[in-house]
């Protein structure tokens, strides 16, 4: 404790410490938000998404020490439009955020398109691009189909590239 406040005096004792603007950035410089889909979307069983390795992970007992899961979130499958409008009247520029593959392919193998999945990531972007916001994509964050892992062996079996 006593190392902190000492972190604490020292910094309020450097003059250079003030509050940064946009005007200390560069004019293309661009600010932005960002999100993955497990942990935002919620709608875990909902229009066709299939089950990935963190839904698995998170019901498994004694993994999660407060049983808490992603099943629902913040609900951001059915709450985007609200929450790209709090992006804009933030005022950032570009959202980063993943798209589930589970939500897309619910078994991970591409066999099956799930058009409610399209729809959904398809009506976040248009939002997004409504507003003037740039959408950024992260094709994977962790979220692997559960039929991969079960079936492939994940990330550890090459066939899964």
């Amino acid at each position: 404790m006593a190392k902190k406040k000492d972190l604490l005096k020292e910094y309020e004792a450097d003059d250079s410490n003030k509050e940064v603007s946009r005007s200390d950035f560069p004019p293309n410089f661009v600010f932005g938000v960002a999100t993955s889909a497990y942990q935002v979307e919620g709608a875990c069983k909902e229009d066709g998404r299939g089950p990935s390795i963190w839904d698995s992970f998170s019901h498994t007992e004694g993994k999660i020490i407060d049983n808490s899961n992603a099943d629902v979130a913040v609900d951001q499958y059915h709450r985007y439009k609200e929450d790209v409008e709090l992006i804009a009247k933030l005022g950032f520029d570009a959202y980063r955020f993943s798209i589930s593959w589970s939500r897309i392919f619910p078994d991970g193998l591409g066999t099956k398109v799930n058009d409610e999945g399209i729809n959904y990531y398809n009506n976040v972007i248009n939002s997004l691009l409504e507003k003037g916001i740039e959408p950024c994509i992260t094709l994977y964050h962790w979220d692997l189909p559960l039929h991969l892992h079960e079936t492939m062996g994940g990330w550890l079996n090459k066939q899964i590239v």
